[in-house]
């Protein structure tokens, strides 16, 4: 199966949910989000996600110097992207337990 449809209707939820846990810039949040079993989500899509989100009010943001090379913007959640996260894990749950209930009928129906 595909999953580049399916990640794209959820990216928004993952990327709050790694953020959630700890603060992060764009790379650090795409280097978790792989190590979480998503490796397929491209830079590009996970950078426009934060830039959205944070447009959006969900996420803050502050920039830390770094001596090695640019300096990094970090990306933090707060009480609106927690909402929406809250909300997001709500709708998840509801939505993959009826995918999860259609996809099980189908082994006794011949």
């Amino acid at each position: 199966m595909d999953t580049t449809q399916l990640l794209k209707g959820v990216l928004d939820a993952a990327v709050l949910a790694v953020v959630a846990d700890e603060d992060g810039y764009g790379y650090d949040v795409v280097r978790r989000l792989r190590a979480a079993g998503l490796v397929e989500v491209g830079d590009a899509s996970v950078y426009g996600t934060l830039r959205r989100l944070y447009s959006g009010g969900m996420l803050t943001s502050y920039v830390v110097p770094s001596d090695e090379g640019p300096h990094r913007k970090y990306y933090g959640i707060n009480a609106q992207g927690r909402a929406m996260l809250d909300t997001q894990r709500k709708e998840w749950q509801e939505f993959s337990g009826t995918l999860t209930g259609l996809l099980g009928t189908s082994e006794g129906a011949a």
